[in-house]
């Protein structure tokens, strides 16, 4: 049996158990379990798609583990701030009635992740090397590309994230079978969070992450931006000493921002685009700069 069909049979397995009982399975730590093995039992054979719901569902378990590794910056307004772009940016996509959630997580480090279903977030260490709205409007137009391509839903589908899915409900469905109760749950709820570090450890194809680049600059030229502000972002990472630790994990999980300014000039090249927005007094504005 091949991998996709075994996940697939795991997950099954595991809903039948619990759904003999009459039971659901509960939200341990902000992991939606009946929710995850619901949509798994489909989304995990290679060939099929993800449903809406299913995707949204595996999403609010990987925004639950990114938020279980960094807490939501206690900033209401700069909360409120940054989901009103990003939602302006998503508007200008085909998936504009999608729920999209948008946070600032309170870390130092530089970076940005997008989960399945419209769950993205980005560091305030990110978030301090800004100098303008256009600037933010850019990341976050790469991370909303991610889900408008679903990579990360390609990724769990493919290689070995897949088989790490596999061993989790596999493991877990074996260990309801010995009724081992809360323990149970429990250890189901780390091997999620092993898996889902495994894969947002590890990053995206370097293909994905270009594509998320060149839809990144279109969106953010639809939302009124000026698409070049995410080039600008790029040369503030580059500038960077070799070696910072707050770096580490973007150099590990994205191609060098050497190579990603290259190929968004190779998208942009001689594009005339009239004057847009950079929306430096609103940026500005939420740091009281």
């Amino acid at each position: 049996m091949n991998t996709a069909k075994s996940t697939a049979t795991a997950f099954t397995l595991l809903y039948l158990l619990w759904g003999c009982e009459g039971a659901q399975l509960p939200t341990i730590n902000g992991f939606n379990l009946q929710a995850l093995v619901n949509a798994g039992s489909k989304v995990v054979e290679a060939n099929r798609d993800y449903t809406e719901p299913e995707e949204v569902a595996m999403g609010h378990s990987v925004a639950s583990v990114l938020l279980g590794a960094a807490r939501l910056d206690p900033n209401q307004p700069l909360q409120r701030y940054v989901n009103r772009v990003g939602r302006w940016v998503a508007n200008q996509t085909e998936r504009r009635e999608l729920a999209w959630h948008f946070g600032v997580l309170d870390d130092t480090n530089i970076n940005a992740y997008a989960a399945p279903g419209g769950y993205i977030f980005v560091t305030r260490g990110l978030i301090n090397l800004m100098e303008n709205e256009a600037e933010l409007a850019g990341v976050l137009g790469h991370e909303i590309a991610h889900v408008l391509r679903q990579h990360h839903l390609k990724a769990m589908r493919s290689g070995s994230s897949q088989q790490a899915f596999s061993e989790l409900v596999g493991f877990a469905a074996e260990r309801y079978r010995h009724r081992s109760g809360d323990a149970m749950k429990g250890e189901m709820a780390k091997r999620f969070l092993a898996t889902t570090q495994e894969l947002y450890t590890r990053g995206l194809d370097r293909g994905d992450e270009f594509e998320a680049d060149r839809m990144g600059v279109i969106l953010a030229a639809r939302a009124g931006y000026d698409p070049f502000a995410l080039m600008a972002v790029l040369q503030k990472i580059e500038q960077r000493k070799p070696g910072d630790r707050a770096l580490s994990l973007m150099f590990k999980t994205h191609p060098a921002p050497a190579d990603r300014l290259m190929a968004i000039e190779r998208t942009l090249g001689d594009v005339k685009l009239p004057e847009l927005a950079i929306g430096e007094r609103r940026f500005q504005a939420q740091f009281g700069r």
